[in-house]
């Protein structure tokens, strides 16, 4: 069966289950850009609790607000403090020494990428190369409405999320877990950053 799905940022745990569970992932670019999602936001579990990593974005030239056209944007020197706030949460975690190498492009690189879908893009490959799932996933070629597939672009966010009964929360070891209790579904990189090679195991 066929998942459709949003475009994310370091997405969460539930976002990788899909693109691991289904043989066949339609990404889709083509509709409106909605704020305070995944699309441009992850979630990390720092020592003061839960932190929101947030990219600001800007519309494409001409105004047009279709996610497949929204481009980064470099206010605020969100790239350093981004890194400095994961580098911070996961720095005695057992495997930001092994995958540091990897993940540093995205921070200090970003000029490679002028459009976010790229650079999600791009993320999702690396995760899904370091995580070694092979997903078969392609872009939409126009907003979809009806079809074969399984619609999970408003069933996977950050807040009031509708229940996903194919999403089972499986705990795993996490830095601050002894403080705050097992934080579920954050970004995938605390997944990957405290599980390393046996992240697909929870997926």
């Amino acid at each position: 069966m066929t998942a459709l799905l949003s475009t994310t940022y370091f997405g969460p745990v539930q976002w990788y289950q899909k693109l691991y569970r289904h043989e066949h992932v339609l990404m889709e670019v083509h509709e409106s850009f909605a704020k305070q999602t995944y699309r441009n936001r992850c979630l990390i579990a720092t020592a003061q609790g839960v932190q929101a990593l947030t990219v600001p974005v800007a519309a494409s030239e001409d105004g047009t607000r279709m996610t497949g056209a929204i481009r980064l944007s470099n206010h605020g020197h969100w790239q350093h403090q981004h890194w400095q706030a994961i580098t911070s949460a996961y720095g005695d975690s057992p495997f930001l020494p092994y995958y540091e190498d990897d993940l540093r492009p995205f921070f200090f690189e970003t000029e490679r990428w002028e459009r976010l879908i790229d650079y999600n893009e791009a993320i999702r490959k690396k995760i899904c190369e370091l995580i070694d799932i092979h997903p078969h996933v392609e872009p939409t070629s126009d907003f979809v409405k009806n079809g074969d597939f399984i619609d999970f672009r408003d069933t996977i966010r950050p807040k009031q999320a509708p229940a996903d009964p194919d999403f089972k929360v499986r705990p795993y070891y996490q830095v601050f877990r002894e403080r705050h209790g097992f934080l579920p579904n954050l970004s995938i990189l605390d997944l990957l950053l405290n599980m390393g090679p046996e992240s697909i195991f929870f997926l």
